[in-house]
């Protein structure tokens, strides 16, 4: 029997594998930070032995109230994720399952893989409505890689949509997915009509490098991304300085930043209210917003959220408050469970890939109904 996480997004610490049912195991922390709750690895050799594994630091991971209800993922084939018998307990994460094959992938959700990043690329960038550009590299040296779907015209919206800045929040690019592959989709008129009004701008992966390094929140030097919108720099957060630096020759007229909480069992909108200079006006945009995507998808709703700032008291370092700040648009975070969803539960896969891909597909919906109002 053997355990391993040496590939792309792995992430777990060997502490004793002789007996399956007795595996201990350890998360590691991101590089240069404390936060830790991604894990992803592959148990070999246990082919129909009853294993437990505990993973022992998880009382000191990032998201306790993460482990509360949660179950662990698991493939046999690395395309189809299950969920598995999880408890959390005395600070303790315990994993239970009997394999059906000689490996077997665990992880904390489903990973989206540079390869399959690459493939998406590359399956975009075939359409000719489409232009890939590099606005900038990672600090390990990687791509920061700019879909822009549609042609720039009189009159036209410009939406910008970036999905991963917390790169263990790996549902956020399946959404981005599953919102590409409906845009680029010449049967769908929503998509077609959508087009001749509007140019997006998607970047389905704003931290490659915390994406392969096995990162819960934090870029390559254990920069938390989404508190850099104030003081991008490239020292620090060249991921974010790019895309930015990129808004400002394009401006924005709506911003919907993808990604995952650990805690809530509910797919939600978190908006700018805090900002300094929200309106009246703001306040509508966003709710006819939530309201649109609630209609056109089920797995979306608006009882459960997070809190909302007090006036003038939003985190500038934010990117949805920074957005509006500074470009006064529509800015919007939607969030994903790494759990279920608790409104309509699936016993088998909880939240997965492909209700991922689904409700990001259904953002062109909503973004359609608004598309005037902006």
């Amino acid at each position: 029997m053997r355990i391993s996480s040496q590939f792309d997004s792995g992430n777990i610490v060997v502490k004793s594998a002789s007996d399956p049912k007795d595996i201990r195991l350890e998360i590691k922390k991101d590089n240069g930070s404390d936060f830790y709750q991604w894990f992803h690895f592959r148990l070999s050799g246990a082919k129909g032995q009853t294993c437990r594994m505990v993973i022992e630091n998880a009382g000191g991971a990032a998201y306790l109230d993460g482990w509360d209800g949660y179950q662990a993922v698991a493939s046999e084939d690395r395309e189809h994720w299950e969920r598995i018998e999880t408890s959390y307990a005395d600070g303790q994460l315990v994993l239970s399952l009997t394999p059906d094959a000689d490996a077997v992938w665990i992880a904390y959700f489903a990973p989206y893989s540079m390869a399959r990043h690459d493939a998406l690329i590359a399956a975009c960038q075939a359409d000719p409505r489409v232009t890939l550009d590099v606005i900038g590299e990672t600090l390990d040296g990687r791509d920061i890689d700019r879909l822009i779907v549609g042609e720039p015209g009189d009159g036209k919206k410009t939406l910008w949509i970036t999905a991963r800045q917390h790169p263990g929040e790996s549902m956020a690019e399946w959404a981005a997915e599953g919102l590409l592959e409906r845009l680029l989709d010449d049967n769908d008129p929503v998509a077609r009509d959508l087009l001749s009004k509007a140019v997006f701008h998607i970047v389905p992966n704003m931290n490659p490098d915390g994406s392969f390094r096995g990162h819960l929140r934090t870029n390559a030097k254990g920069v938390n991304l989404n508190r850099e919108w104030d003081k991008a720099s490239a020292e620090n957060s060249p991921e974010v300085k790019c895309v930015l630096d990129a808004m400002e020759q394009t401006g924005v007229d709506l911003f919907l930043d993808m990604h995952g909480d650990e805690g809530l069992p509910y797919n939600f909108i978190a908006g700018a209210e805090g900002v300094p200079g929200w309106t009246e006006s703001d306040q509508k945009k966003l709710d006819g917003y939530k309201a649109e995507l609630k209609r056109f998808n089920p797995d979306f709703q608006t009882a459960f959220g997070y809190d909302v700032d007090a006036p003038g008291e939003a985190d500038l370092s934010i990117a949805t408050h920074w957005m509006r700040h500074h470009f006064k648009c529509l800015a919007m975070t939607l969030e994903m469970p790494f759990k279920d969803n608790a409104d309509m539960p699936d016993a088998i896969y909880g939240w997965s890939t492909e209700r991922s891909m689904k409700l990001g597909a259904s953002q062109l919906d909503a973004i359609r109904a608004m598309l005037d109002r902006l």
